[in-house]
């Protein structure tokens, strides 16, 4: 899959449902030494409509399901660090 087809995608809490925001909008860690990617980073901004949340990283890891519209991560304690 092209990084142009994932960018599109929405990010889905797989706990609480809520979205989290477009693929496109996340900040991707990649491991220098193998070119892998660790985790996504998705921005504390706001908008007018919107209050400002915390900053979240979501490890690669916690991926669930990757959809024709949607990718579904699975946040837990061990995969997400706000701020």
């Amino acid at each position: 899959m092209r990084w142009s087809e994932l960018a599109e995608k929405e990010l889905i809490d797989l706990v609480n449902g809520e979205r989290l925001g477009l693929m496109g909008e996340a900040d991707l860690v990649v491991d220098p030494g193998s070119g892998r990617v660790k985790s996504l980073v998705l921005s504390g901004g706001g908008s007018l409509f919107r209050k400002k949340r915390e900053e979240i990283t979501i490890d690669w890891g916690m991926i669930r399901k990757i959809g024709p519209e949607m990718v579904i991560v699975a946040l837990g304690k061990t995969g997400v660090s706000k701020g």
